[in-house]
Parts: structure tokens; sequence; C-alpha cells
């Protein structure tokens, strides 16, 4: 299928390895020119090197924390008239109600919600101007069906989501859409990081932890960063545009809903 997105230019967060790697990589596989973003400067340089010369598209590469403002300032310039938002950043750690004081939630909010807004509101404009964008955020399957352990995650991206759906709604006769993707466990840092919790709250081995969560997934496995970057590929092309304010969920079927 021809995504119709050849020769846009992306703004990819986060996107030095993980699922932002994975969204960045399925836009370039599709001719989408980048703005690659990570705090870790030579991780990023390095994903973008490969890029560039797996599929020869223009890979500009901003080694900051999107979270500041003067992180978010330099996105947005290097980021120019970009025809394409892909919000991402690291979750907050886990833990339990009782751990958490206001000024993590501050931060949980700086990170998972207020910085993807502003984001939003800085390149939003110039895509309805010119008739054409697309926003996607990585959120959580969370925001469907909140995970304990992960409290901060859960309230900073639902917020978020509540965001978008209305403003995806008040943008989208300019041939502008938000959506955003819910993954659920895919083979990433992220993934090894609460697997190791386990670890250390259980005294269990890796292998154990990993066996234990994979079974709570009626595929028996882990999500793959190629997966979830065909999904963003095709939420960011032509033939998106009647997909308005969704919330898509993939994770190998682990939340137990019907709708």
């Amino acid at each position: 299928m021809d995504l119709g997105i050849a020769g846009k230019r992306a703004l990819v967060c986060a996107s030095s390895k993980g699922l932002g790697l994975g969204c960045a990589r399925a836009l370039a596989a599709e001719g989408v020119d980048l703005i690659m973003n990570a705090r870790g400067a030579d991780a990023l340089e390095a994903s973008a090197e490969q890029i560039r010369a797996d599929f020869g598209v223009t890979v500009t590469t901003v080694a900051i924390d999107v979270t500041t403002a003067d992180g978010q300032a330099a996105m947005l310039e290097a980021a120019g008239a970009a025809d394409i938002l892909v919000n991402n950043a690291g979750g907050p750690p886990p833990g339990m109600w009782t751990d958490w004081d206001r000024d993590d939630f501050i931060k949980a909010l700086d990170a998972n919600m207020l910085t993807p807004i502003a984001l939003i509101k800085g390149l939003v404009p110039g895509m309805m101007e010119r008739g054409w964008g697309r926003v996607v955020n990585i959120t959580s399957q969370a925001v469907r069906a909140p995970i304990p352990v992960l409290g901060l995650s859960n309230a900073a991206r639902t917020g978020l989501t509540g965001y978008v759906a209305g403003t995806s709604r008040q943008v989208a006769a300019s041939g502008v859409t938000i959506n955003n993707l819910l993954p659920g466990l895919h083979d990433t840092d992220r993934a090894a990081s609460l697997d190791n919790t386990v670890v250390q709250n259980e005294g269990i081995t890796i292998d154990e932890a990993r066996a234990r969560r994979q079974a709570t997934i009626p595929v028996q496995r882990y999500g793959t960063i190629e997966e979830f970057g065909a999904a963003c590929a095709f939420l960011c092309s032509q033939n998106a545009g009647f997909i308005v304010g969704q919330n898509w969920l993939l994770d190998g079927g682990a939340t137990n809903l019907t709708m």
C-alpha cells in the first residue's frame, strides 16, 4: 500500500530507540524526511545514520530534553513546517500510590501531558494553514485499563487523552488529524525496566518475569517496534484522513475489553 507521504517532513520525539525508533524507521521507509530527538546524542546519531543509510531520507537530529521550555523551543525551530508530529516520551517510574508527592506528579505531567500539548500547539497551526497534517501521540494501554503500579503514567497520559479528544475534533476540518497509539508490552527498554522491577521485588529471574508477563498476552509474546512503527505510519498516511481522535490499542489483546 502506498501511504502517500513521500516527501513529507516528520518530527519524531524520543526516537533513538524503542517505539519512537520504530515509528521513525517506518516513516523513513515511506520516504518521509525526519527530525529525530533524544537526550543521548550518541545513540541518537547512531540511529539517524542507520536510517540515512537504509532509506536515503534527510535526517536532522536534536539531542535535547524536550520536556523543558528550552528543549521545546529548539525542537520547534528544527521542525519548521513539519507535516507530521509523533509525540513520545519515556514513562514515569512505577511504584505505589503512597510513594509519590506533588513533584513526582509535576514531572509526569510535564513529560507525558504538557510537552505533547506544547508541541501540538507549536506545529498544528501551521499544518492547518497548509491544509494537511498528522499528529500521533504514543500513550499507553493504561489509559483504557489503568495499571496499579503505574499511577503516575495512568494520570498523565489519561490527561493527554482527554485533551486530544476535544482538540482533534476542533482541527479536523482543516485536514489535520490527531490520534493516539496505546502500546501494551513491546520488546523495549521500558519493558525490560518493568521486568527488572518484578525481579527485584519478587526475587525471581528475568526469564521468569518475562515469561510470566508474556503469558498474560493472548499472542503469548511482546510486540515489536516494527509492528508498532507500521501502525504509526498508517495513521500518518493519506489513507487515515477519516480517523480522528481515536485510541488504537497495540497490546496483543492483553486489554480485556469488548469495545
